[in-house]
């Protein structure tokens, strides 16, 4: 079993919970909005397709991913949200069918990449722990803008202790991406996790900490709940800046979903 086991089989677990959130929709509902703006269920799904897709030429195919990474460069702006739009047009089984096989292909590749091997990204590279981690927090994030289309709860699981751990490995990246200087002590983190018991990050006698819902600080740095709705806490200056900017997502600043 390699480093990356546990977490593509979250990963898998947790494709199968939005698979079959989407899996007996009539064709018609895969055209609702969903609140990202301008993407329909058809575009989640469809995201998570190109990702998933991209993510296993990475694996079985450097060069192809070289070519790839390098023709994105003259549309680095809109290359998700064109991919998204093409594969939304695609009918629904058949997004669907594409989307179940390139994602066990992937998990498959993933279980494989022998530990210490680094994955081409789009930013620096990676692990497939790393990997697999990222594609969990898309997973869910971009399944929980089905889940609110659709008016469904999802109930919150452990699988969020992956999330969680990548939202609190990105604070740096999060004050950079902004244009400010990370703090450069670590923060105490301590989140309540779906079962009751405590996850916890950093020296317990930082000055600075976080606290409160797991999920809701998986909310947080996947920018999918406005901070004012959220039961976390800050203590320190720096950690309430962080609250206000955190995302576990490469790229700019996201803007949220007020």
């Amino acid at each position: 079993m390699t480093a990356a086991s546990p977490i593509v089989d979250d990963l898998q677990a947790e494709s199968d919970a939005l698979d079959a959130l989407v899996a007996a929709l009539p064709a018609e509902h895969w055209a609702l909005a969903t609140p990202a703006a301008g993407w329909t269920i058809a575009h989640q799904i469809g995201h998570l397709l190109w990702t998933d897709r991209v993510a296993l030429i990475s694996i079985t195919d450097e060069a192809a991913f070289g070519e790839l990474l390098a023709g994105a460069q003259a549309t680095i702006d809109t290359f998700v949200d064109d991919a998204a739009d093409d594969l939304a047009g695609l009918p629904p089984d058949q997004l669907l069918a594409d989307w179940r096989r390139t994602r066990a292909e992937l998990h498959t590749a993933l279980r494989t990449v022998p530990d210490g091997r680094k994955l081409l990204w789009f930013g620096p590279p990676m692990s497939a722990a790393s990997m697999a981690t990222a594609r969990l927090m898309e997973t869910w994030a971009h399944g929980l803008d089905v889940a609110d289309a659709l008016g469904v709860a999802v109930a919150p699981s452990d699988r969020l202790k992956s999330i969680a751990h990548l939202g609190v490995r990105t604070r740096d990246f999060a004050f950079t991406v902004h244009g400010l200087t990370p703090p450069a002590d670590p923060f105490r983190v301590e989140l309540r996790t779906p079962g009751g018991g405590l996850w916890v990050w950093g020296p317990a006698d930082a000055a600075q900490r976080v606290s409160g819902s797991s999920l809701d600080f998986c909310y947080l740095v996947t920018q999918r709940r406005p901070r004012a709705a959220l039961d976390l806490v800050a203590d320190g200056p720096d950690a309430e800046t962080w609250l206000g900017i955190a995302q576990a997502f490469a790229g700019p600043p996201g803007s949220g979903r007020g």
